[in-house]
C-alpha cells in the first residue's frame, strides 16, 4: 500500500494534469476532428456509392490517415523489421489474354525485382519471429515502369476499409501508456480492438494459425490482398487476385520453438534468407493469379471488394504464370532494404485498381508515409526506388533532388521546349485509367455484400488439420490468457462461437469462462452511430461454398524436398566416422546443409584417428535452429553424448517440436537417455519410423533413404496429441 507522502503525491500529480491544457482524457466524450468537428460516421470512408471509389472530398479520412502517416520517424509506422533480396521474375506463358502489362506477356522477358519481407508490429529492433503477419513486398522494375505487389504472407485483412487502420494499428502496437508489449498480439487493447469488430473474425483465424511463424521466409506464401484488375490491348477487363507458392511449400515452427529461436536468434529468418541467397540456394516462388470475368463480379456469397475474403480455390483455381528467384543479397542493408519505398498506386499499363475501400486508402497512404520517412518528394530518385526506364517529367527541386534538369521549361504545355516532355498515346504505352462506370450518390456506408463476417472464418477452420486447429486453440489461449480485462475476453468467446462452438469452448475452458447458451450478437461498428442496423444484415447465400477448401491447411502443402533443410549430427570424440560421413553425404546430396554439432569447436577425432571439423558446440547451438538430427555411432563418442546433458535436452526439445530423429543401431544408448524413446513402439521398420519421425537402424544408407523421407514431412505434429511433452 501506498504511504501518505506517496498518496499526495499521486493526488497533486493528478490536480496538475487536471489543470494542464495539453492533457485530453476521452472518457465520456464525442469523437471529433482536429479542428472540434463532431464526426457522426468514423468507420466508413465517403465513397461515391456504396461499393464505389473513395472520394477525395473525404476530409475525416484524409485528417485521420495523414495523422497516422506522420507519427513515427524514421522507421517505417507498421513493417519497420525487413529483409531484402533482389531477383528476376519471368512469366511462363503469355497473359495478353487478359493483361497488356509487357513483363506478364513477353516471355522472352527477365524482369529484375527487389523483395522485402516484414514483420508488421514489431519495431526495427524486435524479433524476427512474433506471432504476426508478414509483409510480401516486390518490386518489379519493367520496362513500362515500376509494379509494387505490396501484400502479406495471409490473403485477408483485419479491416475493409482503410479509415479503420490507424485504429488497428493503435491497438496492436505496444500501449500507449508504458510502450509495453514490443512485436505482439497478446495484449488488452489489440483484443479490446477485435472483440469490437466482426470483421476482423477470418482475420484472426489466421493470424493464429501455424502460417503466423513460418519456419523461414522462403517457406511462405505471399498474396496480393486486394482484387486487382487485369485490362488487355483492346480495354477489355477482368478481376484478379495475385498469389505467391513457394517451390519449397509452405512450413512453420512450433509456438514453444519460435519463442525460444527469439531468444536464443532474434535474425533468425534474416539470416536464413540471406544464407541460403549466399550459398547458392536461390528461393523460388511461382506467381498464381484467380482471374474471375466481370460479368461474374456479384455470382459470389462474398464481395470481391472486400479484403477479409478470399475466393476459394475450389471455386476459382489459382493459374501458376510465372516464376521469381531471389539470387542476390543486398550490397548495403540502409540503402536498400530500409530506404526501398513500396506503393501499392505504382502500377504499369495493363493493371489497375478496384474500389476496394481498403486499397483506395493506400493509394493514399503510402506516398504520404513516404514523404515523412524518407525526407521529402524525391525518394524515387533514390537508387533502389528507380525505374530502369527513363522519367521525364516536370517535377523539379525539394528536398534531396539529384536529378540535374536542363533547359528553360517546367511546365505544360509549353512551345519554348516543342511541348516536351509529351504525352503518350495508349497504343505508345501511355496508362491510361480504366472506364469503369460509377452513377452514385455520395455516402458513407458500406455494401450489404461486405456484412458477412464470419462464414469465412468458419470455413479457414474447418480446413485446418486436427494438430493445426489445436495451435489455433493453444494460440488463442495464449493471447486471450495474456487479456487482463474479463470482459475482452468474454466478448472473444461470443465471437468463436459465431464461428465454431467447439472452438469456443476449447478456448473458454484455457480461460476460465463459460460459452454462453445464447451469445450476445457481436455489435458491429462499422454501422453509422444513427443507422438502422437491420440494414445491415448480410445477404443469404446464393452460391454453394465448399465445407473445406484443402490450399487453406498447411498439412497440404508440398513435402517432397528437403532442400536448404538443416541437420545437426551429434558427435563427440571417438564417432565412427563411416556412420557419420555416410548419412552426412546422402542428406547434402538431397541437398540439406549438415552440421557437426559436439561439445566443443575445433575438430573431434574419430575412432580411426580422422579428423572431423566441427561447425557448432552445444553452448552455441540449439535443436531449435535445426529440421531433424542425427546421431551416428562410435562407443566413446555415444558414452560421451549420454553423459552430456545439452546433448540429451538437444534430442528432448527437437522431439517436442515434432521434429525427425535419426540414430544409428550403435548410438541407440543415447535415445535410450531421453524421456521419449521408450515411449516408441518396438517396430522401427521404415513405414512405422516415418509415422513416428524417429528411425534407428544399423544400416547406415538405409537409415539415411528413410530419414530424408521423414524430414521432408517437416513435422511430425501428432506427437503433441497426448500432451505429454516436457519442456
Amino acid at each position: 500500500m501506498p504511504g501518505k507522502k506517496t498518496t499526495k503525491v499521486l493526488e497533486e500529480n493528478k490536480k496538475i494534469a487536471e489543470l494542464s491544457p495539453n492533457k485530453e482524457e476521452s472518457t465520456g466524450e464525442i469523437i471529433t476532428t482536429n479542428t472540434g468537428v463532431k464526426i457522426n460516421d468514423d468507420h466508413n470512408s465517403l465513397k461515391a456509392g456504396e461499393r464505389g471509389p473513395t472520394l477525395m472530398e473525404d476530409f475525416i479520412f484524409r485528417e485521420k490517415i495523414t495523422h497516422f502517416d506522420h507519427e513515427r520517424i524514421p522507421e517505417r509506422v507498421v513493417h519497420a523489421r525487413g529483409s531484402g533480396a533482389h531477383g528476376v521474375f519471368q512469366v511462363y506463358e503469355s497473359m495478353e489474354k487478359y493483361t497488356k502489362a509487357g513483363f506478364l506477356t513477353d516471355t522472352s522477358r527477365e524482369t529484375p525485382v527487389f523483395v522485402r519481407f516484414s514483420t508488421v508490429a514489431g519495431s526495427r529492433g524486435s524479433t524476427d519471429l512474433p506471432r504476426d503477419v508478414r509483409g510480401f513486398a516486390v518490386k518489379f522494375y519493367t520496362e513500362e515502369g515500376i509494379f509494387d505487389l505490396v501484400g502479406n504472407n495471409m490473403p485477408v485483412f483485419f479491416i475493409q476499409d482503410a479509415i479503420k487502420f490507424p485504429d488497428l494499428i493503435h491497438a496492436v502496437k505496444p500501449e500507449q501508456h508504458n510502450e509495453i508489449p514490443q512485436a505482439a498480439s497478446a495484449h488488452d487493447t489489440f483484443w479490446d480492438f477485435i472483440s469490437l469488430m466482426p470483421e476482423s473474425t477470418h482475420m484472426i483465424m489466421w493470424l493464429m494459425s501455424d502460417r503466423a511463424i513460418p519456419r523461414s521466409l522462403r517457406m511462405m506464401e505471399g498474396f496480393g490482398v486486394h482484387t486487382f484488375r487485369l485490362v488487355n490491348a483492346n480495354n477489355e477487363s477482368c478481376f484478379v487476385k495475385f498469389h505467391w507458392k513457394p517451390l519449397l511449400g509452405v512450413h512453420s515452427v512450433a509456438w514453444d520453438e519460435a519463442q525460444k529461436i527469439s531468444g536464443k536468434d532474434p535474425d533468425f529468418h534474416r539470416r536464413d534468407l540471406w544464407e541460403a541467397i549466399e550459398s547458392g540456394n536461390f528461393p523460388e516462388w511461382e506467381l498464381g493469379v484467380q482471374i474471375v470475368p466481370e460479368a461474374d463480379e456479384h455470382k459470389f456469397d462474398f464481395d470481391l471488394l472486400d479484403s477479409t475474403k478470399i475466393i476459394p480455390e475450389e471455386l476459382v483455381p489459382v493459374q501458376r504464370i510465372g516464376k521469381m528467384t531471389l539470387n542476390r543479397n543486398p550490397d548495403n542493408f540502409f540503402a536498400e532494404t530500409e530506404q526501398v519505398a513500396f506503393h501499392i498506386g505504382h502500377v504499369v499499363p495493363g493493371i489497375d485498381f478496384t474500389n476496394d475501400p481498403l486499397l483506395q486508402g493506400r493509394l493514399f497512404s503510402y506516398t504520404d508515409t513516404q514523404l515523412i520517412r524518407l525526407g521529402g518528394p524525391n525518394f524515387q530518385e533514390i537508387p533502389i526506388n528507380r525505374p530502369i526506364n527513363p522519367v521525364h517529367n516536370n517535377q523539379r527541386d525539394g528536398y534531396m533532388r539529384q536529378t540535374i534538369n536542363r533547359g528553360r521549361t517546367a511546365y505544360s504545355p509549353n512551345s519554348l521546349r516543342g511541348g516536351d516532355p509529351a504525352q503518350a498515346k495508349a497504343a505508345e504505352g501511355g496508362f491510361t485509367s480504366y472506364t469503369e462506370r460509377i452513377d452514385a450518390v455520395k455516402i458513407r456506408e458500406r455494401s450489404r455484400s461486405f456484412f458477412d463476417h464470419f462464414s469465412q472464418a468458419t470455413l479457414f477452420y474447418n480446413s485446418q488439420s486436427d494438430p493445426e486447429k489445436q495451435h489455433i486453440v493453444d494460440a488463442l489461449r495464449f493471447e486471450l490468457g495474456k487479456v487482463d480485462t474479463v470482459e475482452i475476453r468474454q466478448r472473444m468467446i461470443g465471437i468463436l462461437t459465431q464461428v465454431d462452438k467447439d472452438l469456443a469452448s476449447q478456448v473458454a475452458y484455457g480461460l476460465g469462462l463459460e460459452v454462453p447458451e445464447e451469445p450476445e450478437k457481436p455489435i458491429n461498428h462499422s454501422v453509422p452511430a444513427d443507422a438502422d442496423p437491420a440494414k445491415y444484415e448480410p445477404f443469404p447465400p446464393k452460391t454453394p461454398v465448399p465445407d473445406i477448401s484443402a490450399p487453406l491447411s498447411m498439412a497440404n502443402t508440398v513435402k517432397d524436398s528437403i532442400k536448404t533443410r538443416k541437420i545437426a549430427l551429434l558427435a563427440a570424440d571417438g564417432v565412427d566416422a563411416a556412420s557419420l560421413t555416410t548419412v552426412k553425404k546422402a542428406l547434402e546430396a538431397a541437398g540439406a546443409i549438415a552440421e557437426v554439432v559436439a561439445p566443443h569447436l575445433g575438430d573431434i577425432i574419430a575412432a580411426d584417428d580422422t579428423l572431423i571439423p566441427v561447425v557448432k558446440s552445444f553452448l552455441t547451438a540449439a535443436s531449435v535452429f535445426y529440421d531433424a538430427i542425427y546421431v551416428p555411432s562410435g562407443s566413446n563418442s555415444v558414452a560421451t553424448l549420454e553423459a552430456d546433458a545439452d546433448a540429451v535436452h538437444f534430442l528432448n526439445e527437437a522431439y517436442r517440436h515434432c521434429k525427425a530423429i535419426a540414430a544409428h543401431a550403435g548410438a541407440v544408448q543415447v535415445l535410450e537417455a531421453t524421456y521419449f524413446f521408450k515411449k516408441l513402439p518396438e517396430d522401427k521398420s521404415e513405414g512405422s519410423a516415418l509415422m513416428e519421425g524417429v528411425i534407428v537402424s544399423d544400416d547406415a544408407t538405409g537409415l539415411a533413404n528413410t530419414f530424408i523421407k521423414a524430414i521432408a514431412q517437416h513435422r511430425f505434429w501428432e506427437r503433441e496429441k497426448p500432451r505429454r511433452v516436457p519442456a
